[in-house]
């Protein structure tokens, strides 16, 4: 097994919002099971960047993309099969964002959709995705029960079980902790470690501290472009660029 084989290829991606450049010329592999963090002051693009690994962007009007960007050697811009390519590549949003229904049917939603209706099928999709999520133990007993009534690093965790039901290879995390009080960040930290096992997984986070412990590469974003990119002990103890350890330090940001 290659540890360090590349999952993401990006390559001189530029995006714009109208007339707008918003990333600039963006270069980066990103390694196959294991934590990338996406770090940099607000507005700076790292959101922006995630969303065009999965093509998020293409929702927005007025957006233009230009470079490339591989998923295991597949431009991703030339396939047409956005469905595919979300199924692969799944997404945790900032704000836990449960269906209004069941916790199971918010884990089974995914499966579902793609033609599986096997009871039996499902309860075991849901199970391992749920346990998959480290909250299974939890909820076990109250599966038929709305999503909605759990707390917000409960939800958050179904979020990350509905997406694992999909099967991806790659989960993107757009500051999945934002919203959640101090135990449930850390519950949500400790699945982001046990979830590399499986997955390759980018995050993007406000919170310095939070990248260097759960990340094993950082790359550090400053108005539209990567500073440095780096394993994440040299980019926090050792950085290259005076504006890294000037933001990691706190002199701005």
């Amino acid at each position: 097994m290659n540890l360090n084989k590349t999952k993401l290829n990006i390559e001189n991606l530029d995006l714009f919002y109208g007339t707008n450049q918003a990333l600039k010329s963006i270069n980066m592999n990103i390694k196959e099971k294991k934590v990338t963090a996406l770090i940099g002051p607000s507005g700076c693009g790292k959101s922006t960047f995630l969303r065009t690994l999965n093509r998020m962007n293409d929702l927005i009007d007025n957006v233009t993309i230009k470079g490339k960007i591989e998923v295991d050697g597949e431009d991703i811009y030339k396939s047409n099969d956005v469905i595919r390519l979300r199924t692969k590549v799944g997404m945790v949003f900032q704000k836990p964002n449960p269906f209004p229904m069941s916790i199971y049917d918010n884990v089974a939603y995914g499966p579902r959709t793609h033609g599986i209706k096997d009871k039996k099928t499902l309860d075991k999709i849901v199970e391992e995705s749920l346990r998959g999520a480290a909250i299974w133990e939890e909820v076990k007993n109250r599966l038929n029960a709305s999503a909605l009534g759990l707390s917000g690093g409960q939800q958050q965790r179904i979020c990350i079980a509905r997406t694992i039901a999909m099967k991806p290879e790659v989960i993107l995390m757009d500051e999945p902790t934002s919203a959640l009080d101090p135990i449930s960040t850390s519950k949500v930290e400790e699945l982001i470690e046990s979830l590399k096992d499986d997955y390759t997984i980018v995050i993007v986070t406000h919170n310095m501290q939070q990248a260097a412990r759960v990340s094993d590469d950082t790359a550090f974003f400053l108005n539209g472009e990567v500073v440095e990119f780096r394993d994440t002990t040299t980019i926090f103890t050792n950085p290259e660029d005076k504006r890294t350890e000037d933001y990691i330090t706190g002199r701005f940001g």
